[in-house]
């Protein structure tokens, strides 16, 4: 007999006014403690009263993925962050998460999603497209994320995630040909929190708060929470400054994985600068991989399983 399913839990605080409805998320991947942490500091914190939502609707979910937190993995059987949705069929166990997860965030307007990353480096948040029309991502709500980036205390900021997935998909989709379907030939793979949050009509942001390991994530995790319920309001605290300078990227490429032997040439970290024909990596029958153009490499993971996002491109955009 199968254990029973760990609970979901969620904190929900209403202010007395109407506002925001404002939802915040920790261990979407069980690996990634520092949103967990910051949202723990802060239940803490209004349930003494040293801090009062005053209007609208806070809603925190410390764990968003109980197996993988309490196994302390990135995931239980499958990346929750990957084609989320809810199934009428349930098999593994992150589409019970997403069958819960799903509905909760429908109910909001906007999510703040807390992860960290696995190579050091520097935090930074991962927004969404401009406004558009097109198949991949349609959205017109671009002008309220920038602004919430502006003030979560971080100065660099990624976009293009859902396109370059788009097309990472469509590669695999052609390499393997005949081949059954899989999670990752899913068209909707790109699909996380803030993809299906975007979808739902709501607006979103990923913020990588740094290293898995950095004993100074947490604090960017809970110092981006405090920005973000006074600059939409929900608290009565003066909103903080706009970061003045914020370096803009735009992801480009995904590049997978296809033998657990590939490997890199050097140990990269994410945002590492690399020129034109750069060698970046070796697959494991020989191929050198080699940077297209000059860039940025994006969460380089040495430990990726074959199949799986080896290291993703990025260029300087003028978003911000």
């Amino acid at each position: 007999m199968n254990p029973p399913l760990l609970p979901f839990k969620s904190v929900r605080y209403a202010g007395t006014a109407p506002g925001t409805r404002l939802i915040v998320t920790g261990a979407v991947h069980g690996n990634e403690v520092c949103g967990t942490q910051a949202i723990g500091r802060l239940i803490d914190e209004i349930d003494r009263g040293e801090v009062r939502i005053s209007r609208g609707v806070l809603t925190l979910v410390p764990v968003t993925n109980p197996l993988a937190h309490a196994k302390g993995v990135r995931a239980g059987d499958r990346n929750l962050n990957r084609a989320l949705g809810p199934t009428a069929i349930p098999r593994e166990y992150e589409d019970h998460v997403a069958n819960w997860l799903c509905p909760l965030l429908a109910e909001h307007q906007v999510l703040l999603d807390l992860h960290s990353f696995q190579s050091a480096g520097r935090p930074f948040v991962m927004v969404g497209p401009r406004d558009n029309t097109g198949p991949v991502e349609p959205f017109a709500q671009a002008a309220r994320e920038e602004a919430l980036v502006r003030h979560l205390g971080v100065d660099r900021a990624v976009d293009g995630w859902l396109g370059t997935y788009a097309a990472g998909v469509a590669r695999r989709r052609a390499e393997a040909g005949a081949a059954a379907a899989t999670l990752d030939l899913n068209p909707n793979y790109g699909v996380g929190t803030t993809e299906y949050m975007r979808a739902m009509g709501g607006c979103a942001l990923t913020l990588e708060c740094g290293q898995h390991e950095d004993p100074a994530a947490p604090e960017v995790a809970y110092r981006a929470i405090r920005n973000t319920l006074a600059h939409l309001g929900l608290t009565d605290e003066v909103a903080p400054a706009p970061v003045a300078a914020i370096e803009a990227l735009s992801l480009h490429a995904v590049i997978d994985k296809r033998h657990a032997d590939d490997r890199f040439a050097r140990e990269w970290r994410s945002f590492d600068a690399v020129d034109a024909g750069e060698l970046i990596g070796v697959r494991a029958d020989g191929e050198e991989v080699r940077a297209p153009g000059a860039g940025r490499i994006v969460f380089p993971n040495a430990r990726a399983a074959a199949r799986n996002e080896w290291f993703y491109l990025a260029q300087p955009s003028a978003r911000f």
